[in-house]
């Protein structure tokens, strides 16, 4: 009997962190999930969650030793959590900036450093960061967040290149416009017009080509491609899961 795959996946409770331990679960993998917040559902019984904070290094040391714990490899690490300050620049303070630095970015990079040696334990895997369509295009009071993202593009490309010799892939996917906790929180900032959040979120789906605002599972769906043998010959590159709307010129 061959061994189960793992993955790793921060930001578990949330909406695209839920849906995608979900899917994992249901394909068979054996889900760790991280989250500073409590996982609202059941768990996969057969998996294991770790209540820690992300932007503390010191939690991301104890969240791999737990990990190493529980299965002396990994197979995939998806890089999903990620917090928004919702501020004009001039109003964002000096640790506003590092939380979200931390949380979104710096996390990234020290979630790399101890999965890599499980991932080669594995014989080789994947890492999926999750980043956003504001790495590529943004809107006002997001620039920690967008910033934070653009950079895990960047902190994407040099983990592929370097992780390439132990047959680790790394790529990212870029979420629009997706129903969560996050998105609607967000919708505060007056962007989007509209006097209730039901006005705000119809108004939001018809500046997309699709029409509509994504769901939590069609991300959990293309981190789950993008970490396993389907997308066995894609490494460095970001993938927008947008439903099109930065394929339309703003000027339209």
């Amino acid at each position: 009997m061959s061994e189960p795959k793992i993955v790793l996946i921060t930001g578990a409770a949330g909406g695209i962190g839920s849906a995608t331990v979900r899917r994992f679960s249901q394909a068979g993998w054996k889900v760790i999930g991280v989250d500073r917040r409590e996982f609202e559902e059941d768990f996969p019984s057969d998996g294991l969650f770790i209540l820690a904070d992300i932007s503390k290094p010191q939690d991301i040391s104890a969240i791999y030793d737990q990990a190493s714990a529980f299965s002396p490899y990994l197979n995939a690490v998806v890089n999903n959590a990620a917090v928004q300050i919702s501020k004009p620049i001039v109003e964002t303070s000096i640790e506003e900036w590092d939380m979200v630095m931390a949380s979104n970015l710096r996390s990234a990079f020290l979630g790399a450093k101890f999965a890599h040696p499980l991932l080669v334990k594995a014989g080789g895997g994947a890492i999926v960061n999750v980043s956003s369509v504001h790495a590529v295009a943004t809107s006002v009071n997001v620039a920690a967040y967008a910033a934070s993202k653009g950079g895990m593009l960047a902190l994407t490309r040099a983990m592929a290149i370097e992780f390439a010799p132990d047959n680790i892939r790394v790529n990212a996917v870029l979420p629009g416009a997706v129903d969560t906790a996050m998105l609607r929180d967000g919708m505060n900032r007056g962007q989007h017009g509209g006097a209730s959040m039901q006005e705000r979120l119809e108004n939001l789906a018809r500046k997309t080509v699709n029409g509509r605002i994504g769901q939590p599972q069609e991300i959990a769906n293309t981190i789950f491609f993008l970490a396993g043998e389907q997308s066995s010959f894609m490494t460095g590159q970001a993938l927008i899961v947008d439903g099109g709307a930065t394929a339309r010129l703003s000027t339209e």
